[in-house]
């Protein structure tokens, strides 16, 4: 194993290490940015930090992106898809597709571990997931079917570094879910953070908390401490969306004030830009004319981190420009216009 345990300082101090493909903000930004989110009347700060355990964040050679371009190199759209978004840094998404959970996650955390990168996992799996947009409906069939799932997930990263958001649109379906069903998502959600906890001591996990036009600031913080974002490292915002990143810090600010306000601490945040470069039309599903946006990062206009969560070029369902095809499906016209912005 290659990497050291580095301290925070030295974190700092060798900002330029981590930040891979040229990013602009200095990890003391984010250390800063970090540390002022985190009041002392919050819960003690994890002792784990996978940023500093490793050389930046990685590059996951078998993407939707990268897979198509390797296939197709005679394609005109090949090099601009493999230069400007197979090869950047982005999430792997997880869920029922992934087939034996631990065997997926060990095999990706263990090829991130290998190359000393920093990995970054989506958990999708829960029950009734995407109730309100109903284009990735699904997840395990009970709680208990989750909880099986969840630890295996938690298992197999281990003490390895990773970041792990839970669960993307979880908090913001509730508008959608009866009472009961609300609070067994927390209570599943609570039991995740639970499992990295114990399991995953170099994880830091996040909750989403949707977007800016979706749930207002006060209800999401009272959705967060209900799902347990106390015990979480941070939250996460715009996954899968495209507002632009200064829409995001101002929201993510917005909550983390009603979060100090009602419940005495705050967190810190990561924003998806990976289509945010155009900003939002007010379209979720697939709109046109969208544009990736700036590349996985620390630091980023009060954020933790910016980092690409959605894969550009994956469907969002069959709607808009990708009608006619599936969630998560990936299409070489949408991510090939998308670098341009048309």
């Amino acid at each position: 194993m290659r990497r050291v345990l580095r301290t925070l300082a030295a974190a700092t101090a060798s900002a330029c290490l981590l930040l891979p493909l040229g990013a602009a903000q200095s990890s003391a930004t984010a250390q800063s940015s970090a540390t002022a989110a985190t009041p002392s009347s919050s819960a003690p700060a994890p002792l784990a930090d996978p940023i500093g355990m490793t050389s930046g964040f990685y590059t996951d050679p078998h993407s939707n992106p990268a897979v198509w371009a390797a296939a197709n190199p005679g394609d005109g759209r090949a090099a601009a898809i493999r230069d400007n978004i197979a090869s950047r840094p982005m999430a792997r998404w997880f869920g029922a597709w992934s087939g034996d959970i631990g065997a997926a996650v060990g095999s990706y955390v263990g090829a991130a571990d290998a190359a000393d990168k920093l990995p970054v996992l989506i958990a999708y799996n829960i029950p009734g997931r995407d109730a309100c947009g109903g284009h990735s409906g699904g997840g395990a069939g009970t709680p208990a079917a989750y909880h099986s799932w969840i630890s295996a997930f938690a298992s197999a990263i281990g003490t390895r570094p990773a970041l792990v958001v839970i669960e993307p649109d979880s908090l913001g379906d509730f508008s959608c879910l009866t009472q009961a069903q609300i609070d067994e998502r927390n209570g599943m959600i609570r039991g995740a953070l639970a499992q990295f906890r114990d399991r995953a001591p170099n994880t830091w996990t996040y909750l989403d908390a949707g977007n800016p036009a979706w749930i207002g600031a006060s209800t999401m913080a009272q959705h967060l401490d209900g799902a347990g974002v106390r015990e979480a490292h941070g939250f996460s915002l715009n996954i899968s969306n495209y507002f632009g990143t200064g829409e995001n810090t101002a929201y993510g600010n917005a909550v983390n004030g009603a979060l100090a306000a009602s419940y005495g601490y705050t967190r810190p945040y990561v924003v998806d830009t990976s289509r945010n470069g155009n900003g939002s039309n007010g379209e979720w599903c697939n709109p046109g004319g969208r544009r990736i946006g700036a590349t996985s990062q620390l630091g980023g206009g009060g954020a933790e981190m910016l980092l690409w969560l959605k894969t550009p070029g994956e469907s969002d369902g069959d709607c808009g420009v990708g009608g006619g095809s599936a969630a998560g499906q990936f299409l070489p016209e949408v991510a090939y216009k998308m670098i341009f912005g048309y």
